[in-house]
């Protein structure tokens, strides 16, 4: 697979274009995509008459009586000025399980973004993690926070700050990590198939919205349950009590 850049349309195009972009771009005659998908998208404005939609994509394409790699480095020996260059391998890639069983279940500190994907993670695994979170659900959550927005009553327990989903779930759903990482996309992979928009995927700067998110959080949430996992709320985790080695 290649990936391309700068690959543009303007806004009232449909996404169909870009292949033929792609296409017109390397100029290479005979040249058939056969799949692609977008990795990032960006918006130039400098000329506001006419704003465009950038991309860099990656795609599979075909020559006639050429096998993939054989078309794959023509195009790269051929378009070096097209800004063309080998997808990277954006697969998660699981951390390599270790050689001892362990004697019991894992427990996680917390079901904020970190502890939410460190028991999607260990339950996809199949170590059934036991998670403690002091405060509530966010069915719960959302009721104690519109109560101290209309009334003024806090819950020390249960506020934007604490609860399933973290203080994230209350921030408008803005996701602007972008580094270069494939830890990332397995984030934004999740959120899509817990019900987020496909977008998420290679907007520049990736936007859930609250309303979304809380769904998308307790579908992660019966994810993890489904695999086995648990999770106790209302549980503080108070202090650790260590023996053996």
């Amino acid at each position: 697979m290649l990936r391309i850049h700068e690959i543009k349309k303007s806004l009232g195009e449909s996404q169909g274009v870009i292949p033929e972009r792609i296409i017109k771009k390397l100029g290479v005659k005979g040249l058939e995509i056969q799949e692609y998908r977008l990795i990032k998208e960006s918006v130039d404005a400098r000329n506001k008459a006419d704003i465009k939609l950038v991309y860099s994509v990656d795609f599979i394409s075909s020559l006639p009586d050429k096998t993939a790699g054989e078309t794959e480095s023509r195009l790269l020996n051929q378009c070096k000025n097209a800004k063309l260059e080998l997808a990277p391998d954006m697969k998660y890639q699981q951390v390599a399980q270790g050689s001892e069983s362990l004697m019991h279940r894992p427990v996680i500190a917390g079901f904020g973004p970190s502890g939410m994907f460190a028991g999607l993670i260990l339950a996809q695994a199949g170590y059934r993690p036991i998670i403690l979170e002091r405060g509530k659900s966010i069915e719960e959550r959302v009721k104690d926070v519109e109560r101290f927005w209309k009334e003024g009553v806090l819950d020390e327990e249960s506020n934007v700050q604490f609860g399933e989903g973290g203080a994230g779930l209350f921030s408008d759903g803005k996701l602007t990590t972008q580094i270069k990482d494939p830890r990332v996309r397995k984030v934004l992979e999740e959120f899509v198939l817990a019900g987020g928009p496909p977008e998420l995927l290679y907007k520049q700067k990736p936007h859930i919205g609250t309303d979304v998110l809380r769904r998308v959080v307790c579908s992660i949430r019966r994810t993890i349950l489904e695999h086995g996992g648990e999770i106790l709320f209302q549980s503080r985790l108070t202090g650790l009590e260590v023996s053996g080695k």
